[in-house]
């Protein structure tokens, strides 16, 4: 009987080895394909083996889009299997047929796959859409290193070889790698919301697939870092955007430039200038790798360009903001924010309130500037650069609310308004 190209008896060790030799000799770890017009007693072996729990079949349909590569071991039932294959005459589609994780516990690994611990695992049947989850400052050698290509979501991170560094003879080869699906995660077992002082876990997530793809040398970096997953699930607004939705929501940093562009047109309808020099997102501006003080004081720095250095003093004289005080001295942008909205009937509690987030982080920055600092481990930066995000975005929500209430603005309307804002 010929199936593929491969000739075999329709025997149970017959059927086995094909589809074992198909999954570990492919490249990619596919299945073997069982087209339609296979003969009947070739189906019985499969359904036999599939009821043995030594084979399983994925098919478009039901599994998975592309039946061809097993993104997870089979979430249906041994009787909805043979279904499957019961119907496969009549089907508009063929089954692929792997080997269980079971059944492959004694095979034993190629040779080729020695030293790629995460091509091992593929080898004894992880699906490629599993995932593999890390400590964060596995990350920070990418980010630091200037010859990849890294850049944060707010769900996650690409890192990429740059072009250069690729097409560089001299440049080790062990080290052109990339990684473009990279999630979070988050054990949040000992976080409390109102306790800025409690912890919060963030982990980065990884298909076994693509990290199977990687060189021996950073399979193995990746595998020092690799922790127990311990009920930990992939953050749902990624998950989305992995599994082919639009994501329902977004993140802390997005909904930044979301309110500094929605700043933006509004202090244009009104004023006839803008606020904010700029509303696009630096490449490497995003969560903390590492919970130092380091790490912090870079962030506050990036969140305080981004925020009162980014404020343009023409957007402000437009608007009439007072440039002086009563003792005659030059004000500050967030000073002479302060002041007009004080000058426009906000109440002094409400301006201290709007105020306070971009006065914290202008104060945390000037504190590097001015103290020889120790680079500390402290793990409730994570928690603080969190808190400090939703109170900055709080501010800035409800500063544009009060802008859409000035009359030239009455037709306004955000062009993005999420389902969800994520608070990490």
């Amino acid at each position: 009987m010929r199936l593929n190209s491969i000739v075999l008896d329709a025997t149970p060790d017959a059927l086995m080895k094909a589809v074992v030799d198909r999954y570990l000799k492919s490249g990619d770890f596919n299945g073997l394909q069982l087209h339609t017009s296979s003969e009947p007693d070739l189906i019985e072996v499969a359904k036999r083996l599939v009821a043995d729990q030594k084979l399983e079949v994925m098919v478009s349909e039901v599994d998975y889009p592309n039946p061809h590569i097993r993104p997870w071991p089979s979430r249906r039932t041994i009787e909805s299997q043979i279904e499957s294959l019961d119907g496969l005459a009549d089907a508009a589609d063929s089954v692929v047929a792997y080997p269980t994780p079971s059944a492959l516990q004694g095979v034993r690994v190629p040779a080729r796959l020695k030293g790629h611990p995460f091509g091992a695992a593929m080898a004894k049947g992880r699906g490629t859409l599993e995932l593999a989850y890390f400590s964060f400052d596995v990350l920070e050698p990418y980010r630091n290193d200037p010859r990849y290509l890294f850049r944060y979501w707010d769900f996650g991170v690409d890192m990429s070889i740059g072009d250069e560094a690729y097409l560089d003879d001299t440049e080790l080869d062990r080290d052109k790698v990339s990684l473009s699906h990279l999630g979070f995660a988050y054990d949040l077992s000992d976080y409390d919301r109102t306790d800025v002082n409690t912890r919060i876990l963030r982990r980065v997530a990884a298909f076994y697939g693509d990290l199977a793809k990687l060189t021996p040398e950073h399979q193995q970096r990746w595998k020092s870092y690799q922790v127990d997953d311990n009920g930990l699930e992939p953050h749902p607004a990624w998950w989305m955007t992995q599994m082919g939705h639009w994501a329902d929501g977004i993140g802390p940093f997005e909904h930044l430039f979301v309110e500094l562009e929605n700043l933006n047109t509004l202090w244009t309808g009104a004023f006839g200038a803008a606020l904010f020099k700029h509303t696009d997102r630096p490449q490497d501006f995003g969560w903390l790798l590492r919970p130092s003080q380091r790490e912090w004081d870079e962030f506050i720095v990036q969140l305080d360009k981004v925020v009162s250095d980014n404020i343009r003093h023409d957007g402000l004289d437009a608007a009439g903001a007072p440039r002086k005080d009563k003792d005659d001295q030059n004000l500050g942008t967030l000073s002479r924010l302060a002041a007009l909205l004080g000058n426009n009937g906000i109440d002094a509690a409400v301006v201290k309130d709007l105020m306070q987030p971009l006065r914290e982080i202008r104060q945390a920055r000037q504190k590097p500037a001015h103290v020889l600092r120790t680079n500390v481990t402290d793990k409730t930066f994570v928690h603080r650069q969190v808190a400090l995000l939703e109170s900055l975005n709080d501010a800035l929500k409800e500063l544009a609310r009060w802008m859409s209430t000035h009359p030239k603005n009455r037709e306004w309307k955000a062009k993005f308004e999420p389902d969800t804002y994520y608070r990490m």
